[in-house]
């Protein structure tokens, strides 16, 4: 893809990945693939912001050699070193030894140990900094946490831009490079999808530094973040930000199980002809045929979730074991769950369930179900009366939050 001019002498250098489909390991499904996106400013003093990912660092130096010999570019901002944007940078400052790097006291602390980089020119910038570039300026804000140590964004304000990183990003490979150029109503699916599974933790983090630049005043008439496209219409990820960090949530459900025999999956299926009973809306979702990514991202606006697994070696079976633990780590607070199961001769899947419920900050709204073997006619017919019982548990939990 070409080198695109975003403002008046700022330009995306950046590279589309298409065959990306497994990001953070495979924690993250990307079926859409990805953006690594690198900006670069000619002024008086030419700036580079960001790298790239390094199976893309030779089409990266090809496109801001079509706009400036690398030698001559004299400041290099490092937002966040995670190696999707720093694993380029070796071989662009082997390049250009001579370049200033700017960034915080933990980017620096980060990139020379990923890199044993020495003899670096870098200067640890704080929130308040500035620097001067000639006609335009850039200001720093440190945003620890959002997602590593290091994060921090950048803003000209001649040009009204924020350049902020992971914040407001989404994986979402495209020719196109901004908003209004795609689908609105699937750009901010994917950006849901960026913040349920990699941003939902630091929600409350992410609640104060929109605060705090809300404070600066900035005036921000577009946002470049580092994956996916950029937003002409900043306004429309920033509310959308301001309600997710919330944790606001609605009348749904997810159910999630995993199934030996489909003896849950049938309980899941009753349940949700309860719950649907209780107007309550609903999606049933296979750990085996649904990504961890997807049932995240479907769980991320649902007040109340249940879980249900086939007993397996006096536990849950194992993609249910890690879903659990994975899901731990997102911190899903003010949602209520039960736990169900199938069972043989021993019903310990759904103690272990609730133990991760417990850890995970998801109230216990119901006591669990468990069937052995197979479920009798009045077995489904508890379930349907607890399906539509938890949907009733739902509305009352969504009125406490109003």
């Amino acid at each position: 893809m070409e080198v695109i001019e975003i403002k008046n002498n700022i330009f995306w250098v950046g590279a589309v990945d298409n065959n990306l489909r497994h990001f953070h390991g495979y924690t993250f499904a990307t079926p859409n693939g990805s953006t690594y996106n690198s900006y670069l400013i000619l002024d008086e003093h030419p700036t580079l912001i960001d790298g790239v990912w390094e199976n893309f660092t030779d089409e990266w130096l090809v496109k801001i050699k079509s706009k400036i010999d690398v030698g001559k570019i004299e400041n290099l901002i490092i937002n966040h070193t995670e190696p999707d944007h720093s694993r380029s940078l070796p071989k662009f400052i082997e390049l250009n030894s001579k370049i200033k790097i700017y960034g915080t006291r933990n980017c620096q602390q980060s990139l020379e140990k990923q890199y044993a980089l020495k003899s670096l020119n870098f200067n640890v910038v704080k929130t308040g900094d500035e620097l001067q570039l000639g006609t335009k300026k850039l200001k720093f804000l440190e945003a620890p946490m959002i997602h590593w140590p290091d994060s921090m964004f950048t803003y000209c304000p001649e040009e009204k831009l924020l350049l902020s990183n992971d914040a407001f990003g989404q994986h979402f490979a495209s020719q196109q490079r901004f908003d209004t150029e795609v689908d609105l109503d699937k750009l901010k699916h994917e950006a849901m999808q960026y913040y349920a599974n990699i941003l939902w933790p630091f929600s409350n983090l992410i609640s104060s530094k929109l605060k705090e630049v809300e404070n600066l005043a900035w005036q921000i008439d577009m946002i470049a973040p580092s994956h996916g496209l950029i937003w002409k219409n900043p306004q429309t990820i920033i509310d959308l930000y301001g309600q997710w960090t919330k944790g606001a949530t609605k009348a749904r459900a997810v159910i999630i199980f995993e199934t030996m025999w489909g003896v849950t999956e049938i309980m899941a299926n009753t349940f949700a002809q309860g719950l649907k009973e209780a107007d309550i809306k609903v999606k049933v979702m296979d750990l085996n045929k649904f990504t961890k990514t997807e049932i995240i991202t479907a769980m991320f606006e649902a007040n109340g979730f249940m879980f249900g697994s086939s007993t397996h070696d006096n536990g849950v079976l194992p993609n249910m074991a890690g879903f659990l633990h994975f899901l731990k780590g997102l911190k899903p607070t003010k949602r209520i769950g039960m736990a169900f199961s199938s069972f043989g001769w021993g019903a310990v899947a759904t103690g272990e369930i609730e133990k991760y419920m417990a850890e995970t900050g998801i109230n216990k709204a119901m006591e669990a179900i468990n069937i052995q073997f197979h479920p009798n006619e009045e077995e489904l017919k508890k379930c349907f009366e607890t399906g539509k019982m938890f949907g009733e548990k739902i509305k009352t939990n969504l009125n406490s939050l109003a």
